[in-house]
């Protein structure tokens, strides 16, 4: 992984959280695109989506990685320390069909 970045070591194996952002599904809104957190598992907005619940879920819990997870995109991300990096070996396989709200 990226020897600038130690939080990569902490990357886990999860099991998303949801079909879909899973805070947007609750309260009926759209997204544009998703992430994946890599230390829990849970699936939220992009921030180009209206209310950025990937980067809410950082803030809140303090979960350094995500995955670009839809599309499935191959990349990680250190919000920590602002760093991409390449999970194209590592990335998360979908558990079903994402609806598409774009």
């Amino acid at each position: 992984m990226d020897e600038a970045c130690p939080h990569t070591a902490g990357i886990r194996d999860v099991t998303p959280s949801a079909l879909g952002c899973e805070d947007c599904l609750k309260i009926g809104s759209v997204w544009l695109h998703l992430r994946l957190c890599r230390t829990c598992g849970q699936v939220g907005c992009c921030d180009d989506s209206p209310n950025r619940h990937a980067t809410a879920h950082f803030h809140a819990t303090g979960h350094p990685i995500i995955e670009g997870y839809d599309p499935p995109e191959g990349w990680g991300w250190c919000y920590v320390d602002e760093v991409a990096f390449d999970l194209a070996e590592r990335r998360t396989p979908q558990r079903g069909p994402i609806p598409r709200y774009y």
